[in-house]
């Protein structure tokens, strides 16, 4: 397999919305090939619909990003074609029915049919069954994954795999297909601490060797490049409301949700979708589920292959 290389990440206002709101706004990134980028935030505030959208699985509102030279969203099918999933609940979710070594076998069988050029399978057959070996043992000793230490070797079962070995073996395979940039969701997800640093030494271990690593996480390393989805939509909601909110002299309005309603009404200016969309986005910024749910409606508005 060839050494890859990593993909630059920049992105400018980068935005995604959804019938309910917006999943994630005004993300700003810009790291260098081979970087350790991690999406930080809560659950449901929109961490897994920037990974997709990143990676080319998801369609943008607003904003524009540009991975390994593709620009997003003009070219959504390029930077899939250099981008591959890691674990992405949802997803690529292993089969606990099927066992590892099963699992390797069908994704280097896949990507000996679909991955390669035309002229690549005229090569004889001995050749690409060679190079599919390759393939897969580089990609085990990258995601550190012997197979050896496995209570029942490459037969064991998936479901009988810890949460840390999962992890390996879907870098794993995600890495058999020498990707410019993988990305990884919940990659400290009920891991302990010993466990959570042996898992972000992994995704050092694929960058450093000039893979791209984007991975979502609840709270990210010193190292990582860092992007907030938290912090990207904020600062510009606290700005609308102090420009649009009430002067300090004038008594209060009788609702006590009306500043926040024009402060959305501010942002929303000349938007073509209607009042009747506005309206219920005031709903849900009220409550507090503009986030999850937009996240959640994104997903099954735009779908994620």
């Amino acid at each position: 397999m060839d050494s890859p290389h990593g993909a630059a990440v920049t992105a400018e206002d980068f935005g995604l919305k959804g019938p309910r709101g917006w999943a994630f706004r005004g993300v700003r990134l810009d790291a260098h090939p081979g970087s350790l980028i991690a999406v930080e935030g809560p659950s449901g505030s929109g961490r897994t619909c920037l990974l997709l959208a990143l990676t080319g699985r998801m369609r943008p509102t607003e904003g524009a990003a540009e991975i390994g030279g593709h620009q997003l969203p003009k070219r959504m099918a390029a930077v899939r074609r250099i981008c591959a999933l890691g674990p992405v609940s949802g997803v690529t979710d292993l089969d606990p029915a099927l066992t590892v070594g099963e699992h390797i076998r069908e994704r280097a069988l896949l990507q000996r049919r679909f991955g390669g050029s035309v002229r690549a399978l005229l090569r004889p057959r001995a050749e690409r069954a060679a190079e599919a070996r390759n393939r897969v043992d580089t990609a085990l000793a990258a995601a550190g994954l012997d197979l050896e230490t496995l209570p029942k070797g490459p037969r064991t079962s998936v479901r009988d795999l810890e949460r840390l070995e999962a992890l390996r073996l879907s870098v794993a395979l995600a890495l058999i297909g020498g990707p410019r940039l993988l990305a990884v969701d919940d990659a400290d997800m009920k891991l302990s601490d010993s466990e959570r640093e042996e898992a972000w030494a992994l995704l050092r271990s694929v960058a450093a060797g000039g893979t791209t690593v984007v991975a979502v996480c609840s709270e990210a390393p010193e190292d990582a490049v860092r992007v907030s989805t938290v912090a990207a939509e904020r600062p510009e909601t606290a700005e609308a409301a102090e420009a649009d909110g009430p002067e300090a002299d004038e008594p209060a309005p009788h609702d006590p949700g009306e500043g926040t309603a024009d402060a959305a009404d501010s942002d929303r200016a000349g938007d073509p979708d209607g009042a009747e969309e506005t309206a219920e986005n005031e709903t849900t910024d009220k409550t507090g589920e503009t986030d999850e749910k937009g996240a959640a409606d994104a997903i099954a508005e735009t779908g994620r292959a």
